[in-house]
């Protein structure tokens, strides 16, 4: 891409995004989407007052100098940025990979909805905090007060945070990196709360559930968020077609009309398909679709600034990470 055609498509997106920065600028959103905006190699994320450039191309020299203008654009357009990260999937360099600083350190913690999430911007080729499910956290911390909530994949816990900042009466976050689940704890000290006891619960996703089966342990909401592809000792997951199963394992610890939260982020799984699997899941009346939850505009792109589709259609979800929430019923 011309340098020039892509700053064009960088301001565009910039302008479309002004209602989203906030005056202490301690809030995280994506600023260019660049799978559907125009620039498919490089995308532009805000993280409280350090800017996230992420470039995604298989040949990443080829893209550095788009990079390198977005950088010199942005500090430019924004002159409160303190810290740039660059992220460069492909490079044969784990520190690449996982970000290189320029500037100050980045920042640490940021607010959404209200709510404080510490951030690790470098800890892996993620940024810690996924923008895409804001609109979840949401849900989350509005209709999840008194219940028992396992978050599962819990990554850096922010659902979990979310559903402690909302009332739950007891949150377990479940994942197999304490790294990730380390980060989950400072959110809660952030917000000047006390870790519970077996609230961050380092296990297997398969031996944990088998666990909760055999203790006989039901919670009110169960979330799934797993990773596209895993493989432990225990099981392999693939999420372009092993949804049903992961919601069919878990089912039986759910309460008599108690939610289940479904995530899948699978680029080339279509909207149609997932949906279509789950509706097939509902048939027996064990479960039912309560909603969807719609990605926040941000990472979708705009009217005005849409160049771009996603490899599969994600409809009736508008984006390629779908989430569904299902009502689950015990005999």
């Amino acid at each position: 891409m011309l340098e020039t055609d892509f700053i064009t498509r960088l301001k565009a997106a910039l302008d479309a995004r002004q209602s989203y920065f906030d005056p202490e600028h301690k809030h995280a959103f994506r600023l260019l989407n660049g799978f559907t905006e125009g620039t498919p190699d490089i995308s532009a994320d805000i993280y409280a007052r350090t800017l996230v450039l992420h470039n995604y191309s298989k040949q990443p020299d080829s893209s550095s100098h788009l990079m390198n203008a977005a950088e010199q654009v942005l500090v430019k357009e924004l002159p409160w940025i303190q810290s740039a990260v660059f992220k460069v999937r492909y490079s044969d360099l784990p520190e690449k990979r996982n970000g290189v600083v320029h500037g100050r350190p980045p920042d640490t913690a940021i607010i959404e909805n209200g709510v404080h999430y510490a951030v690790d911007l470098c800890l892996n080729l993620d940024t810690s905090f996924y923008l895409d499910t804001r609109n979840l956290r949401t849900w989350v911390k509005d209709s999840l007060a008194s219940k028992f909530v396992l978050n599962t994949f819990a990554y850096t816990a922010s659902f979990g945070v979310a559903a402690r900042i909302g009332g739950a009466s007891a949150v377990i976050n479940l994942d197999m990196n304490a790294s990730f689940l380390n980060i989950g704890k400072s959110s809660l000290q952030l917000n000047g709360l006390q870790e519970s006891k077996q609230e961050f619960l380092r296990m297997d996703f398969w031996s944990a559930v088998k666990q909760f089966k055999h203790l006989g342990t039901r919670f009110d909401c169960v979330i799934l968020d797993p990773p596209f592809f895993t493989k432990t000792r225990k099981a392999s997951l693939d999420l372009n077609k092993d949804t049903p199963r992961l919601i069919n394992k878990v089912r039986p610890l759910i309460n008599h009309n108690g939610y289940l939260v479904v995530i899948n982020n699978a680029l080339f799984l279509t909207g149609s398909a997932l949906y279509a699997s789950i509706e097939e899941l509902c048939r027996d009346g064990f479960l039912s679709i309560d909603q969807i939850i719609p990605v926040p505009k941000d990472m979708t792109g705009f009217p005005q600034t849409i160049s771009g589709s996603p490899p599969a259609d994600p409809t009736p979800f508008n984006h390629p990470t779908k989430i569904i929430i299902l009502r689950v019923f015990q005999k």
